[in-house]
């Protein structure tokens, strides 16, 4: 005899005869014929080497092993439909997603995201960083917060956070190589770069210094550091390492922790920032979560 463990599909077909007490009203709602049901019965008896159904002449009731496998078979056919609702469940879950730069996504946004599970439990979050757009990219999400200029994205979409940005460092770097009371000992300072293309299309050193009328010396800062993800230059900063441009809703809760300190002046480009870009074809979930996006900045703003 074999020894092989009998397939699901037979033991839902047990389950249901031995709940209906009869082999064609077990055919009848699995979809078979009485003769397939009563063969893959036989089989099952086989495989087991005991009977577990007495035939009578109207229908069929359990022996004594026919009781203990169903007591087995029965919860084993009961978790795995459960099991399966649970999937269709999940797949039909409503998900809305939203493309924006690792900046933003892990500095704003994942600490702030079991505000919008707590309002919205019913509705998944799909996250999809990248540190560069694609043009098509209204047409892969359903809401994108992205950093540019009015002239970029001011048809289409609302300002976010408008572009303000200060110099920030650890109280143990300013201890050890401040005072920074003047935006020209900032200057002389080990800087924290983010890599950005020329012209940069947001505030860097260069241009920082630049709106304050501030010449840094070619010797100056000796040892400055460049990272290609502004999350790495915050994580430097925090490290000790240097100073770093802090963007104004990015580093606002590691100024508040104290964590970083203020640094210098602050300075604001008042049409660039992060805008809020919904779908070229809103939906319900795109609305709720623009509506929460919006509803936290002016929150957090007050």
């Amino acid at each position: 005899m074999s020894e092989r463990t009998p397939e699901l599909g037979w033991m839902r077909l047990f389950v249901e005869v031995a709940r209906l007490g009869s082999f064609s009203a077990a055919a009848a709602l699995l979809g078979l014929s009485q003769p397939a049901v009563s063969y893959q019965i036989r089989r099952l008896e086989e495989q087991f080497g005991v009977s577990l159904l007495r035939r009578q002449h109207r229908g069929v009731e359990l022996t004594a092993e026919g009781e203990r496998l169903l007591e087995v078979a029965a919860k084993a056919v009961g978790d795995i439909d459960a099991l399966a609702r649970s999937f269709r469940v999940e797949a039909q879950r409503p998900v809305v997603r939203l493309r924006t730069d690792y900046a933003f996504s892990a500095l704003w946004l994942i600490p702030r995201m079991d505000g919008f599970r707590l309002l919205h439990p019913e509705t998944d979050m799909q996250i999809v960083a990248t540190q560069r757009l694609a043009a098509g990219f209204r047409d892969e999400a359903d809401v994108a917060v992205v950093f540019g200029t009015r002239a970029e994205f001011g048809a289409v979409g609302t300002l976010l956070l408008p572009e303000r940005v200060v110099p920030v460092c650890t109280r143990g770097f300013l201890d050890r190589n401040g005072p920074f009371d003047d935006p020209r000992q900032v200057a002389k300072a080990r800087l924290i770069h983010l890599d950005a293309p020329l012209p940069s299309p947001w505030f860097d050193w260069r241009g920082y210094f630049a709106e304050l009328s501030v010449q840094r010396d070619i010797n100056a800062g000796r040892g400055d550091i460049s990272f290609n993800t502004y999350s790495l230059v915050i994580q430097a900063a925090l490290s000790e390492q240097g100073v770093a441009l802090g963007w104004i809703g990015l580093v606002d809760t590691l100024l508040s922790a104290h964590m970083l300190l203020q640094a210098g002046p602050q300075l604001e480009a008042a049409d660039r920032g992060y805008w809020l870009v919904p779908p070229r074809s809103p939906n319900v979930l795109s609305e709720k979560l623009c509506t929460w996006l919006s509803d936290e900045v002016e929150r957090n703003a007050e």
